[in-house]
């Protein structure tokens, strides 16, 4: 039977904490944005809108709700942007240790920073995939390290970090940014190959993090800062379907929804989108009929190997 307070509606035995393989974070934040408020009202219109989505996926002929999904509590803290990020890495941390395959939907990709330090404390030769509009490339801004404007910065210091579909930055971010890995959207558009070099970039594994301002606001314009000459639906899943058969994608956020009074369309498309890509994950997988939280279960489940010292 279905119940309207699991993720998509899907019945209680594919929501257990125990059985599934899914764990999704909700991140009701909005702390540092500087521009249109709401994001914190991302993960429960994208929720609201995975109830209203078919659940088969016709592309990858799959059902992927029944490797199971389990819906978290969602993460409140509000104290300080700081406080959010840590209890964001100390509760990724926690989900990822039990040998399931986390993902976060957003909220300010400010708490992106908090699951990015998770997973690259967990998983040697992390690449993280940075799909975004902005650089957010800032050491601290407003006078906080823990902005929205400097998500991708302590990545760039402690893994792989490679950007996609930048095309607003600040000039100063240019001398922290690495632009051999850096796939500026003007470029993207006169570069048949730019996928190719993307995953050529890669390491082992892979972390993404998605801000949704990284689409073109004609097909999604419930962000707070919509920039022209963003990516569109098909391409974008020309990338991550390679991206997923190419690389071990360990895990994924997907960050700065705000949704529009009188208008689903954002908020659909992102739980579309959040669909597609666990789909794309688990294509091909058996669903196990007893799961179980070991680590040959894990690594069945594709999700890699833990650094050593964090297997305890």
């Amino acid at each position: 039977m279905s119940t309207t307070k699991n993720y998509a509606g899907i019945a209680d035995e594919h929501a257990k904490l125990e059985t599934s393989k899914i764990v999704l974070i909700p991140v009701p934040y909005d702390g540092t944005s500087t521009w249109q408020k709401g994001a914190d009202k991302g993960p429960e219109a994208l929720l609201e809108a995975s109830r209203n989505m078919e659940t088969y996926d016709i592309e990858t002929d799959t059902e992927v709700f029944k490797q199971g999904i389990y819906l978290a509590d969602s993460i409140d803290e509000k104290e300080s942007p700081k406080a959010v990020v840590k209890t964001m890495h100390t509760t990724v941390k926690d989900y990822i240790k039990r040998n399931k395959f986390v993902t976060v939907v957003g909220g300010e990709h400010s708490a992106s920073i908090g699951t990015i330090r998770a997973f690259s404390e967990l998983y040697e030769d992390l690449t993280v995939i940075h799909i975004d509009a902005h650089a957010d490339m800032r050491k601290e801004y407003n006078g906080s390290k823990y902005n929205h404007a400097c998500t991708a910065y302590e990545a760039s210091q402690t893994t792989n970090l490679i950007q996609v579909g930048i095309r607003s930055m600040d000039v100063l971010e240019k001398t922290v940014m690495d632009e051999e890995k850096t796939f500026f959207a003007h470029q993207m558009i006169q570069d048949e190959y730019w996928i190719d070099n993307v995953i050529d970039a890669c390491t082992e594994n892979v972390f993404i993090t998605f801000d949704l301002d990284a689409l073109d606001p004609s097909i999604f314009p419930g962000t707070g800062t919509p920039e022209p000459g963003g990516l569109f639906w098909y391409e974008t899943m020309d990338f991550l379907k390679r991206l997923f058969e190419e690389t071990n994608v360990v895990g994924f956020d997907l960050m700065e929804l705000c949704p529009i009074e009188g208008d689903k369309t954002s908020e659909f498309l992102a739980a579309k989108l959040y669909y597609k890509m666990l789909s794309y994950k688990f294509q091909g997988q058996e669903v196990e009929e007893d799961y179980n939280n070991t680590y040959a279960a894990k690594d069945k489940a594709g999700l890699g190997k833990l650094k050593d010292n964090d297997k305890d």
